[in-house]
């Protein structure tokens, strides 16, 4: 007898897990003065970098029909992401500009593209898992 595949396995945690954790740890960081440096800690960017790393290795494995979208996604968040510690190590160690209003602008708002794709692989997310509970 063919084994019906459960929606709610220890995979399907995991891949949920990480994708949300992506989005409220870019929160996190997103969220403050666009232009203030205080507002905007260096770790949590590394967090939120290394988090979406995982969420997107993790979507790899996804073969349901949103998975080539949700894949896309998180692509997206993570070229953004990585943008934004170029910057910030390019003003900092390369450049020698630090961290002006300008630059810590820029690289917040790369994180807030990161957020929006984030925002969008979780309402994907909601949607697939809706459709497949019925």
């Amino acid at each position: 007898m063919e084994e019906k595949k459960v929606w709610f396995s220890n995979e399907r945690v995991w891949f949920s897990f990480f994708m949300i954790l992506a989005l409220t740890l870019n929160f996190g960081f997103f969220i403050g003065e666009l232009d203030d440096p205080e507002h905007h800690n260096v770790f949590e960017l590394f967090a939120v970098i290394i988090v979406n790393l995982i969420a997107t290795i993790l979507k790899f494995g996804d073969r349901t029909q949103m998975g080539p979208m949700l894949l896309a996604t998180s692509l997206v968040a993570v070229v953004q992401l990585i943008s934004a510690a170029i910057v910030w190590a390019f003003a900092v160690h390369i450049n020698d500009t630090g961290l002006t209003p300008s630059v810590m602008a820029t690289i917040v708002s790369l994180s807030g593209g990161a957020l929006l794709a984030n925002v969008v692989s979780v309402i994907l997310l909601i949607i697939e898992t809706t459709f497949q509970r019925r």
